[in-house]
């Protein structure tokens, strides 16, 4: 089995501070996909160290902002980082990296893509929107280059979309906030029914609601479960095949959690 985690982790210093640590050393994954990463190279290689992990990064350009990576246990053939370089409302948002899957008896190892994706939050009414609909429109035109490719692919991450009302627990105050809205969750409609993706939270996870997987440090939203499902593993159909669980892994109480989001664990029979 190979196991893949996708995780924002709201700042990793913070994160390990809090306790992700433990968790990736008892969880053991093979392939960690962070969102929200928020630390220059160097310190990153450092809390990640190179005797134990392959690394990808792409930082923001906005100082302390942003960030995503990828630890692999595998080694990594390629990299590529950034949809769009030179937008600095795009970087730190979207790294790719190949994988090199071991066979299972003689033959030529499989290549992997897995993608760390962090999307914009976004505020109606706001620039920000603009942004977000501007790198949506540059993951979806990626997303199918990587789909007509029929390989092996993942792009999981925090989306910051709640695809169904089933993903959000308050979806009719929700109607006109960003993160639920129409046009946002339409795009989500795209990559599963237009391009192939596959949903592996909700396929493997339930039919909902929930679970879960990103509830506000504000009052008592994780107590009484009131979340948002943003944070996702869209597999190819190829993948998707060899996915046998996954896992939203929420902390057992709220002075346990490392992250204001709860990893989503998968395990491919790969």
């Amino acid at each position: 089995m190979l196991t893949i985690a996708t995780a924002n982790v709201n700042g990793i210093r913070a994160a390990l501070k809090r306790g992700m640590g433990e968790w990736v050393d008892t969880r053991k994954p093979d392939v960690l996909l962070l969102q929200e990463v928020r630390a220059p190279e160097a310190l990153l290689g450092e809390l990640l160290p190179a005797d134990r992990w392959h690394l990808a990064h792409a930082e923001s350009e906005a100082k302390g902002r942003a960030g995503v990576a990828i630890a692999s246990r595998l080694p990594v053939r390629a990299i590529r980082i950034n949809l769009d370089q030179g937008v600095a409302t795009n970087t730190g948002r979207w790294v790719e990296a190949d994988l090199d899957v071991p066979a299972d008896h003689d033959g030529p190892s499989r290549p992997l893509t897995v993608i760390s994706a962090y999307l914009h939050s976004g505020t109606v009414g706001t620039p920000s929107m603009d942004e977000k609909y501007a790198f949506l429109d540059l993951v979806t035109a990626r997303m199918a280059q990587i789909a007509a490719d029929g390989g092996l692919a993942v792009v999981a991450g925090d989306l910051n979309i709640a695809h169904r009302e089933v993903d959000i627990k308050n979806w009719k105050g929700n109607l006109k906030s960003a993160g639920f809205l129409p046009e946002e969750r339409a795009y989500v409609d795209r990559w599963l029914d237009g391009q192939g993706w596959r949903d592996l939270g909700r396929e493997l996870g339930g039919e909902g609601p929930g679970p879960y997987t990103w509830w506000s440090w504000r009052g008592k939203a994780f107590d009484n479960d009131a979340g948002w499902r943003i944070d996702y593993q869209l597999a190819t159909p190829a993948l998707a095949a060899l996915a046998r669980s996954a896992v939203v892994e929420r902390a057992e109480s709220y002075d346990r959690r490392w992250s204001d989001h709860a990893p989503l664990v998968v395990e491919y029979d790969l």
